[in-house]
């Protein structure tokens, strides 16, 4: 008989998670695709919850924005996905000095989204890194309002080509570090859209995306309280079609219908419209009439509180799927009154706006020879939180409303309506000893109220001197258009050009023979791109270059002077004489100043500094900074040293 072996007990490991290292290659970056998704989401799904259960109480509607929301990150082509994650490590990335945008037609600039691809060389020699396409998504000519009533959010116009030749260019532009904006026009529709025309048809959830109404009592009751944005070319807010026997809300024109935001299928779909565009490779995304967005009876239907629960969704959404894309807001107000569009910090909403009433009030400005109610209004930008960053331009695609500070004019003994009528005389050439040349836009004959139209060279004098054959005008015309924007670049935030603004481009006046926009008066600046006035960019003997390559030393001065970052503290400065504008800088130890002489009369500008003697920026010549020379619409940017 033998002894049992001793029974041992056999050691026991607990079995390893799966750990990265376990993983293929293809499994750790699903793992981290999946990751990064996750954290974006729960780091903000609550308050998404919230927002939205608060205004819609759906559940199920929900859920499906959830889904979807993950869908739209898993379509993320890759490269803009290592891009999102760049730029969530630096969320300011986009406030340098060295951003400059330029908005653009592409049927204007080439022809095609091809043709502007093959023209990026011009736009980077140009020093541009942030170019705005104006409106490409399919409209129907004769009822597209410029491209903002759009039949198809997910269809490029087929004149300028198709969603694949979009995606080809944003890689294009991001190969040379281009940022591309484009217009997501988010209040209406087009008429001639499907759910419009299945709306049109009375199928009951297509109506419900809008606001109809088969009598005129409640669009009555809108119009008591619902100010007219044309009340000229389109009055009302309300159109009736005579097929359906119905009225519809139509707030800018008859064949754009206002969305109805208090449907939950309506911000779903538009939020999968958005995310589908910023799919495209779209880096920042220009929120239309933003304001307009959300309607309560017995209000004006502007600026409401829901409007920011909406814009508030949309950043977390694009911050979960996209967050390098930025959200540009199109609010038409003073700047201290847009600034609830930009949210808190915490609830962050947009991240930039454009800065309108500084615009117009620029325009005042060279109409009356009058810097105070520029100074008043650079001051107010001034002592607004570093954080907010606006867009500052000099022209647009837009026409020039006169939305000035008319409680400070009227002290100063300026009426509204009179002001306004002299400032549209001014620009058309027939008051005040103008040398600018344009038209009106919207000229209501009944309030005599109007908008003006006509591009920044021809409001500065070029296009008169050119016909006139003046030399000695046109040299004091292209030193004033240089001057306006050596003034745009020293304002805070990121300065915008006009395409045809870097050639000094004068008005186009061929829209008259186009049917389709003959009515339209803000085509006199939205006329093609002049390539063969692009030919003389490197003559300095021309007009065409002696503009662009004046503009050419601004931008890359500003793009080296770190006292040009978007968050330097920037004030106004005294110079005693009404007609001398002058602007401080400053920015970790560096100090700049820019005076700008708004008078046909050469000046001498008693600045109020005392810390002596500057450098001008691009001449070297040292100068006390008490007492500077400035030549007619002549502008000087000095550098303490």
């Amino acid at each position: 008989m033998t002894a049992k072996k001793p029974v041992t007990k056999k050691k026991v490991t607990a079995k390893k998670p799966v750990t990265k290292s376990k993983l293929t290659a293809k499994e750790k970056k699903k793992k981290e695709i999946d990751d990064i998704f996750y954290y974006r989401m729960q780091e903000r799904v609550d308050e998404l919850k919230w927002l939205y259960m608060e205004l819609y109480h759906n559940d199920s509607m929900f859920a499906e924005l959830c889904d979807s929301i993950r869908r739209f990150y898993d379509e993320r082509d890759p490269y803009l996905r290592d891009m999102d994650r760049v730029r969530e490590q630096d969320p300011e990335w986009y406030k340098t000095n060295e951003m400059l945008g330029m908005m653009l037609y592409i049927e204007n600039f080439g022809g095609t989204m091809k043709g502007v691809e093959e023209k990026l060389d011009y736009i980077e020699k140009s020093n541009v890194n942030y170019v705005h396409l104006m409106p490409f998504l399919d409209t129907v000519e004769g009822r597209s309002d410029g491209g903002y009533a759009v039949a198809d959010f997910r269809k490029v116009r087929p004149d300028l080509g198709t969603m694949d030749d979009l995606e080809h260019l944003t890689a294009a532009c991001h190969k040379k570090n281009i940022n591309v904006c484009m217009d997501f026009v988010m209040n209406h529709t087009s008429e001639d859209h499907e759910w419009a025309k299945r709306a049109r048809a009375g199928e009951g959830e297509y109506m419900s995306r809008y606001f109809f109404f088969d009598n005129y009592n409640i669009p009555e009751q809108f119009e008591r309280t619902v100010p007219q944005v044309f009340p000229t070319t389109a009055p009302g807010n309300f159109t009736w079609l005579p097929d359906c026997q119905h009225y519809v809300m139509t707030t800018f024109y008859p064949y754009q219908w206002d969305l109805n935001y208090a449907n939950p299928r309506v911000f779903n779909e538009m939020m999968y419209n958005f995310l589908f565009l910023a799919n495209k490779g779209i880096d920042i995304i220009r929120i239309d009439a933003v304001p307009y967005i959300w309607k309560e009876l017995g209000t004006q239907c502007r600026n409401l509180r829901r409007v920011h629960t909406i814009v508030r969704m949309m950043r977390m959404i694009s911050e979960i799927v996209c967050p390098s894309v930025l959200l540009l807001g199109e609010v038409v107000m003073e700047p201290e009154k847009v600034v609830p569009y930009f949210g808190t910090v915490d609830k962050p909403e947009c991240h930039m706006l454009y800065n309108v009433t500084t615009m117009a009030t620029t325009w005042h400005t060279v109409a009356t020879r009058e810097v105070d109610l520029l100074k008043r209004q650079l001051d107010v930008v001034s002592r607004l939180p570093k954080e907010y960053l606006f867009l500052n331009y000099l022209r647009c695609h837009d026409d020039i409303g006169w939305g000035l500070d008319y409680s400070t004019l009227a002290s100063q003994g300026k009426e509204e309506a009179a002001h306004k009528a002299y400032l549209n005389a001014y620009f058309q050439g027939f008051a005040g000893d103008s040398n600018s040349r344009g038209e009106l836009y919207n000229n209501d004959p009944v309030t005599k109220d109007a908008r003006f139209c006509g591009t920044t060279a021809s409001m500065c004098g070029i296009e008169k001197a050119g016909y006139e054959n003046n030399p000695e005008a046109m040299e004091r015309a292209i030193r004033f258009d240089l001057t306006l924007h050596a003034y745009m670049f020293m304002q805070s935030g990121i300065p915008v050009l006009y395409s045809g603004d870097e050639i000094g481009q004068v008005n186009d006046y061929s829209y008259k023979d186009d049917p389709h926009k003959v009515l339209d008066s803000r085509y006199l600046h939205r006329g093609p791109f002049r390539w063969d006035l692009a030919e003389n960019i490197d003559d300095p003997e021309t007009v065409e270059g002696k503009i662009y390559q004046g503009l050419s030393k601004l931008e890359i001065k500003r793009k080296t002077e770190k006292v040009f970052m978007s968050d330097a503290d920037m004030w106004t400065i005294e110079t005693y004489d009404p007609s001398v504008l002058c602007i401080g800088r400053y920015y970790e130890g560096d100090k700049a100043i820019g005076v700008f002489n708004f008078s046909e009369f050469d000046k001498t500008a008693w600045i109020n500094v005392e810390d002596g003697y500057y450098e001008d920026m691009f001449t070297g010549e040292i100068l006390d900074a008490r007492s500077v020379n400035v030549p007619a619409y002549g502008f000087c940017w000095l550098k303490k040293r």
